[in-house]
């Protein structure tokens, strides 16, 4: 997907290609994409996926393991041109 000429990967469920992009990245890995979205490998799918690269689980485990978890929706601006997309609307004090 392409928005104001960025490159754009959206994740819309955790796949075996959503795992395969959030091993990498964590084995630093560089991606070329200017904004990453979808699930976000919390502290506990971190904990899964330690456990899979350290050969303590199969991938089968880390899926009975994770479908378990509710993932929150991130937004990755990797790029400065991708943070540029984004507009301050308004702000209001929370008291």
């Amino acid at each position: 997907m392409l928005y104001n000429n960025l490159k754009i990967k959206e994740f819309t469920v955790m796949t075996e290609e959503w795992l395969d992009f959030i091993i990498s990245s964590r084995n630093g890995k560089k991606h070329d994409y200017d904004i990453v979205i979808g699930a976000m490998a919390d502290d506990q799918i971190y904990n899964y996926i330690t456990d899979l690269l350290n050969g303590e689980i199969t991938r089968e485990a880390f899926w009975e393991l994770a479908k378990f978890r509710h993932p929150t929706h991130q937004i990755a601006f990797c790029t400065d041109e991708a943070l540029k997309t984004i507009k301050f609307i308004d702000a209001e004090e929370i008291l």
